[in-house]
């Protein structure tokens, strides 16, 4: 046996096999390499009630982009999307306190688009009535990035926002209304992004300062906190609230809810409950529930 592994020892190379291998190793290297990367799905987007969802939904299949997940992405640490020359970037979000979600600012402050060559971009933001100044934090951040946006588009849509107080779901009729203008607005937007318009329409509302400069910033510090999230004793333990979660942020202990602290007030655990046993302090008391019904 001791040998013959040494007669085996001593046996002739064959360079040529060798250097066959190389190619074959070094091609494998290649595709390891580019695993890093995600390819060519450019549309991010952020969701908790199912309007940004429905609207990224409609711009992937009818630009033929992909959509990323952002929380998905931001949790798997999948941060690094290579471009294609005639690419359309497009971020979609809803408006948070008359800005964008931190959650989305965080994930352009990390994201890497390589082969960036002023390709098209642009945003879509729903919004329940006005945007304030969204367009121009937006501009922002991508110059930050050495980012180009051609184009910016707020779309009205069903009101999701209960905790503040005076703040409710749209009426039936309201909420039927503002789906079926979105459908119209969303139309002539995919229009625009195909040509490849440099637009911006963004309904920035009254006193955009005043909301986007000092509301929402506050709200950003204080307002988004989970501590007041509880569960009453109306809970089914279905734990549709956990599912629904965007961020991971709620695990069942014990058949009832528990809030972590990584929240972003999206408020689609309350929305989604069956039974309305999410309730958040005493502000959603008797407040309605609404979750886009096309996705």
């Amino acid at each position: 046996m001791a040998g013959h592994i040494l007669r085996d020892s001593f046996m002739p190379v064959d360079y040529n096999e060798i250097e066959r291998s190389n190619l074959v190793l070094s091609e494998f290297h290649h595709i390891v390499d580019a695993a890093f990367f995600i390819f060519f799905p450019m549309i991010f987007y952020f969701s908790g009630t199912g309007n940004s969802k429905w609207i990224a939904t409609q711009l992937s299949e009818t630009q033929q982009e992909k959509k990323v997940f952002i929380p998905d992405a931001l949790r798997d640490g999948n941060l690094d999307f290579m471009l294609r020359e005639d690419e359309k970037i497009g971020f979609v979000f809803p408006i948070y306190s008359w800005g964008p979600p931190p959650i989305v600012m965080h994930f352009i402050e990390q994201v890497h688009l390589s082969g960036y060559i002023d390709q098209y971009l642009f945003f879509v933001c729903s919004c329940g009535d006005d945007t304030g100044l969204t367009q121009q934090m937006l501009l922002k951040a991508f110059a930050d990035k050495g980012w180009k946006c051609q184009a910016g588009f707020s779309v009205i849509m069903p009101n999701n926002y209960v905790l503040f107080p005076g703040f409710d779901v749209d009426t039936q009729d309201v909420e039927i209304a503002k789906l079926q203008n979105a459908s119209s607005t969303l139309e002539q937007i995919q229009s625009s992004i195909i040509r490849k318009e440099t637009v911006f329409s963004c309904k920035e509302g009254s006193m955009p300062f005043l909301k986007s400069r000092i509301i929402y910033p506050l709200f950003v510090r204080y307002g988004i906190w989970p501590q007041k999230f509880y569960a009453t004793n109306d809970c089914i333990s279905c734990g549709k609230c956990e599912r629904a979660c965007p961020v991971e942020n709620i695990r069942m202990k014990e058949g009832k809810p528990i809030w972590e602290a990584n929240c972003t007030s999206c408020l689609a655990c309350y929305h989604i409950c069956p039974k309305h046993a999410v309730q958040y302090g005493k502000k959603t008391k008797n407040k309605g529930h609404y979750f886009n019904p096309n996705i």
